[in-house]
């Protein structure tokens, strides 16, 4: 009977285990690159600076420090002098596909509003070693911002983080996490992003029994009234990857202002599907952040 049980229970372990590997082959698309380098942000030299971080279980992740137009840094040391200025920082959580690499006019958009970037590619993306899962992905993100508050000694209150569709599941866990702490980050910023993975999966897949199936749920409306710092949610009418109605949802899980008095905001863009907005909406969306940016009193460069 013992036997029966045990050899019961490593089935039910190892079906589980397929069955998340299957899952996160689905979720998790990543471009791999043996090497990224700052000249293949094709920017001015000097305004796009290699970083490295260790994550607690050991793992080197790789990224970029972009600085404004006009700025430039020949190495750390002035790369921290720029930091000690006092700009606005942006910690960038990237959607499921790519690299850093691809995500070259996003950041233009915040660094033409006077923002420093701060972006990592998730382990297993980019040259990163390692894979990603839910649970991994929100640990690169506490060393994220780790490295940002304590490598870096960037003040909370000037950090926003950035969040791109599944991206915006890391950034609001993280966000969350750190106003229960007591250090909020300035603000929280998210693009087409969803209320959660099992709702985003029952849209597209309402025949199945994703809401019991999906081991990597990023629960982001369960978490959302833990958000006490500014919002600013977009989304383009027209996703047909992450409906405008599931953005909603998380919206109005957040509470109505934050704990400095500035009230939510969520902007629709009528002519934006999901992975088209800076190509249809760039004057929108960057109005909408450049709005967000002096609600923060957080100096803009025009």
């Amino acid at each position: 009977m013992r036997r029966l049980l045990l050899f019961g229970m490593s089935t039910y372990v190892a079906i589980v285990v397929m069955l998340a590997v299957l899952q996160r082959s689905l979720i998790y698309l990543p471009d791999r690159e043996s090497q990224i380098a700052p000249q293949d942000a094709g920017l001015s030299p000097g305004r796009v600076h290699a970083i490295t971080l260790k994550t607690d279980d050991g793992l080197e992740l790789r990224g970029w420090h972009i600085l404004p137009p006009a700025q430039s840094a020949t190495d750390p040391k002035q790369c921290d002098q720029q930091l000690a200025l006092g700009r606005p920082v942006v910690l960038y959580f990237s959607g499921n596909a790519g690299n850093r690499a691809w995500r070259i006019p996003e950041f233009e958009v915040f660094t033409q509003l006077g923002c420093d970037v701060i972006v990592f590619d998730y382990r297993g993306y980019g040259e990163n070693p390692g894979s990603p899962s839910e649970e991994r992905l929100a640990a690169d993100a506490t060393a994220v911002w780790r490295y940002a508050t304590q490598a870096r000694r960037i003040e909370p209150r000037r950090l926003i983080l950035f969040g791109e569709s599944l991206g915006g599941g890391v950034a609001v866990r993280l966000a969350a996490e750190q106003c229960a702490a007591g250090t909020p980050p300035g603000g929280l910023v998210l693009r087409a992003t969803f209320s959660s993975l099992p709702d985003a999966a029952a849209y597209h897949y309402p025949w199945l029994p994703v809401r019991w199936l999906l081991v990597d749920r990023y629960e982001s409306a369960e978490r959302m009234p833990r958000v006490t710092c500014p919002i600013l949610h977009l989304h383009g009418l027209r996703d047909s990857i992450i409906p405008i109605e599931l953005g909603r949802k998380l919206f109005a899980a957040a509470p109505p202002q934050s704990a400095n008095g500035i009230p939510k905001r969520f902007v629709a863009l009528p002519s934006a599907d999901h992975n088209d907005i800076l190509a249809v909406a760039e004057p929108e969306f960057e109005a909408a952040v450049a709005q967000f940016l002096k609600q923060l009193s957080v100096q803009v460069v025009h």
